[in-house]
């Protein structure tokens, strides 16, 4: 995979300005592959060990090789954008320091943050984070220390949710030791954010038992962890917020699953630098940072890309989307303008 448009700089005329990367993702990566071929010196800092982000250490092998994508992150090397890694912007650096010390920060820092379920239980021992546990078991398997504990699962696990992430939580679940996989989810797949292929494929391929219309009540536990899972059936009312039927509890319907161990993956919060509020630059009701058509914040020099700006979504969109804001940082190191316009700032 190529992030760079260019294949040398060395007759590219350097601008003599510097841009920060916050977030080594497809957005970041994407920024930086347009803003060095325009003769800007990139700077990359991201939180993870290596660049990627989820690319690498989020989603499964099968899905995308890694391989295509280190070709394309060292192409950026080559033609001198620099990677800090292992840095978290907002605790190990600070936001502040960045944008005194760049002519222009571009923060592409993700959806890392997942949603809680918020019921009894779910800090019981054997409930985990699904992406995280995906992100510990790739920074295992790839020889750095994990972020948090991601031990080996046994006998039943449960799954939870409908999108991506919880399809590969499946995966995951039967490389790590799983004896058996259930995929709750309170839509059915019609309305799944994965989409009917997937739910299908992971009962043709892998024999999970997927039980739609069923939703989470409480995580029952004995001796300190957890054994199973209180749900509830559910049916599919009228349409909410999202344009999908809503789904609504059957009162009686309550029942308990005997379960081992559990991954939840009820969806992405998008996660701006911890400090981004002390430096001025405004959120969402979503945590997306909120931004202008030209993915301008509201601090000036401070660009927004990728899913930190419109939400979870899939690679190519956060990729676009960090292309298209490099235009807009290279339009402003060459004018000096912001011409920041509150009637442009929009919530995505």
């Amino acid at each position: 995979m190529r992030f760079a448009r260019c294949r040398d700089t060395a007759q590219i005329p350097s601008s003599g300005k510097s841009v920060a990367i916050i977030g080594a993702g497809p957005a970041g990566l994407g920024a930086a592959g347009e803003l060095i071929c325009r003769g800007h010196k990139v700077v990359v800092y991201d939180m993870l060990p290596e660049p990627g982000g989820l690319l690498i250490f989020g989603i499964p092998e099968f899905r995308i090789p890694k391989d295509r994508i280190k070709v394309g992150i060292k192409e950026l090397m080559d033609i001198g954008v620099e990677f800090k890694c292992g840095v978290k912007v907002g605790k190990d650096i600070s936001l502040d320091k960045l944008i005194e010390s760049y002519d222009a920060v571009l923060i592409a820092t993700g959806t890392w943050r997942a949603n809680r379920l918020n019921i009894p239980g779910e800090d019981l021992p054997g409930v985990y984070d699904a992406l995280y546990y995906i992100i510990n078991t790739h920074l295992i398997q790839y020889g750095y220390k994990p972020f948090n504990e991601a031990p080996d699962l046994y006998g039943k696990v449960a799954v939870i949710g409908g999108g991506l992430t919880a399809i590969d939580a499946c995966y995951i679940a039967f490389d790590r030791g799983a004896e058996e996989v259930t995929l709750l989810y309170r839509r059915t797949r019609e309305q799944a954010p994965a989409g009917v292929k997937e739910f299908n494929n992971l009962e043709s391929e892998l024999g999970v038992k997927i039980r739609e219309l069923t939703q989470p009540l409480r995580f029952l536990g004995n001796g300190g962890h957890v054994t199973g899972i209180e749900v509830i059936k559910m049916k599919l009312g009228k349409p909410d917020a999202s344009g999908r039927p809503r789904p609504e509890p059957i009162p009686g319907s309550e029942e308990v699953i005997k379960i081992d161990n559990v991954l939840v993956a009820a969806g992405l919060v998008a996660t701006p630098p911890l400090d981004a509020d002390k430096c001025g630059i405004e959120l969402t009701r979503w945590n997306t940072i909120k931004t202008d058509e030209k993915h301008r914040t509201s601090r000036e020099g401070v660009f927004a890309a990728g899913d930190v700006k419109h939400g979870a979504s899939l690679i190519g969109p956060a990729l676009k989307s960090g292309k298209d804001a490099a235009i807009y940082i290279d339009e402003y190191l060459k004018s000096g303008k912001w011409l920041y316009d509150e009637k442009e700032v929009v919530n995505v």
